[in-house]
């Protein structure tokens, strides 16, 4: 599957340098029983850290999504064929675990990669800001993607995805940006600015967060590629918010407490087997 690229952002408010070095059983990973509302265009950040006209212009931003018989449609047709012969491995099951909206399943698909569980309890400061952050990504995600409105690629293909309760729900959703993607990829960056130590493996499970878009077949590789660009230009909004950085300080002193104690969650041995298995 290709590569995304790195990326390096610089805060100077927040005095930051963020970088990117840049058959299992679905159960087996981390999930929840519940399943939480898809965003919509109208959902506007009022718990996130912007204002709804403090986030950045999506449509401005991105490009049109590819047109039918381009070069970038090719592209994202190859892409769509190579990550659908991971179907029936452990990696598609990661996937499907990937494609659980619930906030607690969100961030503990990057504990193992950074270093401690992520929860409610054990990290709350942590828990709280990503949640918040989450608002501000998925709100402007939804305005370029209600605005370009491109058919998902299961919908377009009459497939199915790694993740059935997804499926009623975003099969008339826009594909482009992708804002699952988007969240991922912020999540990320914050995680690898909170634990340079592990910037590597937190960007690469980032990545991998946006390569099991593809591989559930809910989106195409130009839609992760746009959630990219939303989140890395949410965050440059997020970073300069005194709220945010006064959280991420909290933050970073309650993460280094809890990687201290080593408790490393039971399900990273089979999330290593599971992306071993490409």
């Amino acid at each position: 599957m290709p590569a995304i690229a790195a990326w390096k952002i610089l805060v100077p408010a927040a005095g930051i340098a963020l970088v990117a070095i840049l058959v299992v059983k679905p159960g087996d990973f981390p999930s929840s029983d519940h399943l939480a509302a898809p965003a919509t265009a109208n959902r506007v950040s009022t718990l996130g850290y912007l204002a709804s006209q403090e986030l950045p212009d999506s449509v401005a931003l991105l490009p049109p999504p590819p047109k039918a018989g381009s070069a970038a449609m090719k592209r994202d047709e190859e892409d769509r064929a190579a990550a659908l012969r991971l179907q029936r491995t452990a990696r598609y099951a990661l996937a499907a675990s990937d494609a659980n909206r619930d906030q607690a399943a969100t961030v503990a698909a990057f504990q193992c990669a950074f270093g401690t569980e992520i929860n409610s309890t054990r990290t709350p400061t942590l828990y709280k800001l990503l949640s918040r952050v989450r608002l501000d990504v998925r709100a402007a995600s939804y305005v370029a993607k209600s605005h370009f409105l491109r058919p998902r690629p299961f919908a377009v293909n009459h497939t199915h995805i790694c993740y059935p309760p997804d499926e009623q729900n975003v099969r008339n959703d826009g594909s482009y940006p992708s804002a699952r993607g988007a969240v991922g990829w912020a999540y990320a960056l914050i995680l690898a600015d909170l634990n340079p130590d592990r910037a590597g493996q937190i960007a690469q499970r980032g990545r991998d967060f946006l390569e099991s878009r593809l591989v559930c077949d809910e989106e195409w590789q130009s839609d992760v590629d746009a959630g990219q660009t939303i989140a890395e230009a949410t965050l440059r909004h997020i970073y300069q918010k005194p709220e945010f950085r006064a959280d991420l300080s909290e933050a970073r002193t309650e993460t280094a407490a809890a990687r201290a104690s080593s408790q490393v969650p039971p399900s990273c041995k089979t999330e290593r087997v599971a992306l071993a298995s490409r």
